[in-house]
């Protein structure tokens, strides 16, 4: 029982060493961009990336990217047990995506692709441990700046500047909403050149972020 106990202590000073240093710091890089740069599974690609603070993304990104990825995001603890329930409903294979911000800055930040049972459950664990030591709108302001938005760019600042030709503070409803609306595949859908697809996506995440009250939806983070 001593050892299983020292075990437990070890596994939570640890999982608290690795999360909790970035409620303050930006992280430099992520596991996504290494294995972008680095060429894991895939060629190898420069990443750009730039850190920029919250007061310096557009508020229409943040209920944009909150509309198309996880609208419960101010009120959930890390998962939302119904898309869940949904998701392995989905033709009984879950197909459906059903991970929070919380879940996808976990994995952006520390993990690889894949739906391995191993890569979720390190997912859950670190999920925990992100919602009990940021608040959200931390865990908001990290996911903005560690998304990736297109082959090889990561973030708001650079996803607005090379897709886009304008800063994340300057962003627009609707350019907001192109960004957003190409998070689910940054590799197969352009913000820069939007097919048809992304433009409907586009229009219903517009409506999306109108049902939830805009910006002022997320003004208690």
């Amino acid at each position: 029982m001593r050892l299983l106990a020292r075990i437990v202590v070890n596994v939570a000073l640890l999982s608290a060493l690795v999360t909790l240093p970035w409620r303050w710091i930006a992280p430099p890089t992520t596991a996504f961009m290494l294995q972008e740069r680095w060429g894991i599974g895939q060629p190898a690609r420069d990443v750009r990336h730039r850190w920029v603070d919250w007061d310096e993304i557009s508020p229409h990104l943040k209920i944009a990217v909150v509309a198309a990825e996880d609208q419960k995001f101010p009120t959930h603890h890390g998962f939302d047990l119904e898309s869940i329930a949904d998701a392995l409903q989905d033709d009984g294979a879950g197909r459906r995506g059903a991970s929070t911000i919380s879940q996808q800055v976990a994995k952006n930040l520390f993990l690889w692709p894949g739906r391995s049972f191993v890569r979720k459950g390190l997912e859950a664990w670190l999920t925990l441990w992100i919602e009990a030591l940021w608040p959200k709108r931390r865990i908001l302001e990290v996911y903005l700046n560690v998304a990736e938005f297109g082959p090889g760019v990561f973030g708001a600042e650079a996803a607005s500047r090379v897709l886009l030709g304008t800063s994340a503070a300057a962003l627009g409803p609707e350019q907001a909403a192109r960004l957003a609306a190409v998070l689910p595949a940054p590799k197969r859908m352009s913000a820069a050149r939007p097919s048809e697809y992304v433009r409907r996506r586009e229009r219903a995440i517009l409506a999306a972020s109108a049902r939830l009250g805009g910006s002022a939806y997320l003004a208690d983070l």
